[in-house]
Order: C-alpha cells, then sequence, then structure tokens
C-alpha cells in the first residue's frame, strides 16, 4: 500500500480541460493540491479553470502523440509530484472492421505509447520531487471486451499491462502508481460512444483517486460497472497482478 497526500503538492492532470480530466482538476485543487498544471492539445481550452482557479491552474501544451512536446512540458513542469494521465482517444471499431488495423495503430499510439512517453519524461521528475504519485486512466474496457470497441479495447489492456509494469519499476524511486478502470461516464466521449443513457458523472472518478491516494490501492474502481468488475476481479489483481510470482 503506498498511501499519498496531495496536500500543498503540485500536479499535472492530461486532458484537464473537460470531462473526468477537469473533474480531477477541480478535486486536486479543492482538496490542497497547491497548483494542477491542465496538460491540453490546446492551453486556451483550459482557461475557463484559469478564470474559476486563478494561478493555482497553469495551462500547458500537451499531445500524447508528440514526444518533443512532452518533453518540453516537462522540462516547464518539473515541479511536478503527482502526474495523472488521463487523455486518451476512443475509435468505435470491431475486429472486422476495414479500419480496425489503422484505428488500432492511432489508439495504440495515443493511448500506450503515449502513457510511456508520459511516464518516460516524468518519472526523474518524480523521483527529484521525493518519489510523487503516477495515476494511469485505464477503463474497465482493458479488463473486459466490448466487440464494438475492440480496438480501443486493446489498447487500454496493453495501457494496463503497461501500468502493472510501472507499479513496480517506480516503486524503487518511491513513486506510487495507481490504475483507475472507470465504467462508461458522462463525457464527450462516452456520448460519441453512445454511452449516455448509463453514464455516470465524472465526480465519481476523481472522488475514487482522491480516495485511493488515502488507502494506497492500485486499483481505482469508482462507478458502478467498474465496482461490479473490481469485486470479481479482486481476487485475481490480489494473488495474480498485484502479487511477486517472481519470489522464490
Amino acid at each position: 500500500m503506498n498511501q499519498y497526500d496531495i496536500t500543498g503538492k503540485n500536479a499535472l492532470v492530461t486532458g484537464a480541460n473537460r470531462g473526468i480530466g477537469k473533474a480531477i482538476t477541480e478535486a486536486l485543487i479543492a482538496n490542497g493540491a497547491a497548483k494542477v498544471y491542465a496538460a491540453v492539445r490546446t492551453p486556451s481550452t483550459a482557461e475557463p479553470l484559469v478564470a474559476a482557479h486563478g494561478a493555482k491552474v497553469v495551462p500547458l501544451e500537451f499531445d500524447l502523440g508528440k514526444e518533443d512536446l512532452i518533453k518540453v512540458a516537462a522540462e516547464q513542469a518539473r515541479d511536478t509530484h503527482i502526474v495523472i494521465n488521463n487523455a486518451g482517444v476512443l475509435l468505435t471499431a470491431t475486429a472486422l472492421s476495414d479500419n480496425a488495423i489503422k484505428d488500432l495503430t492511432f489508439e495504440i499510439d495515443m493511448n500506450v505509447f503515449g502513457l510511456i512517453r508520459t511516464a518516460q519524461a516524468f518519472a526523474p521528475i518524480l523521483k527529484a520531487n521525493g518519489g510523487g504519485a503516477f495515476v494511469q486512466l485505464n477503463s474497465v474496457v482493458s479488463m473486459k471486451c466490448f466487440p464494438n470497441f475492440t480496438t480501443y479495447c486493446a489498447s487500454k489492456a496493453a495501457a494496463y499491462a503497461v501500468t502493472q509494469a510501472l507499479r513496480t519499476d517506480l516503486a524503487e524511486q518511491g513513486t506510487a502508481v495507481f490504475s483507475v478502470h472507470p465504467g462508461p461516464i458522462a463525457t464527450d466521449m462516452g456520448h460519441d460512444a453512445g454511452l449516455t443513457s448509463i453514464a455516470e458523472p465524472p465526480s465519481l472518478v476523481a472522488d475514487a483517486i482522491l480516495d485511493a491516494f488515502k488507502t494506497g490501492t492500485f486499483h481505482v474502481f469508482p462507478d458502478t460497472m467498474a465496482k461490479q468488475i473490481g469485486a470479481a476481479y479482486q481476487s485475481f489483481a490480489e494473488n495474480i497482478v498485484e502479487a511477486d510470482l517472481m519470489e522464490g
């Protein structure tokens, strides 16, 4: 268990300008974070957050698909203690869609390679600042494939695998890692995916992350569907995913 106190800490949230990212940003500030870098493709879209919270929100240009831009952002946010990688992309392709490979290639680049790019850029910064925390938004589809979203599910399953590895790799430098697995959430992405009728508020995700900071829980299941899957997954998570099977 790796509890983490966010009081007085500086955070960076990717995709902070709307949906889950906005809810996370607001929750961090409301619960004692000193500053949040709103890491977004177009910094002007974070201006409403600046208007609401003043100097506690710092817009920062960021794109998961652009390694050079991520490195520049890391240089500009060297006082970061917490990284929450919320940004990602979702395309609706089945395994038999003509565009399946094209869509999966794009989703892997953003959702998996983007995670790796972000971790590589910020791990040294978190280490220099005392360890900190790294949070990855992975979704329930990293554990359960829904055929209409096959390529997205595959990319999130890969991101979940990378997050598991980061949990071990970053433990050596004192960085707590958290894997967050929301179900349908009321965001633009959820709406575009046709999930509006069963979606729940983004605030559930933000609250669950804050709770995980207090408890040190690696797997985070925020909403109704997520909790259902999490309950069934718990034994496997504890005895396989979170266990060191290489010992002895």
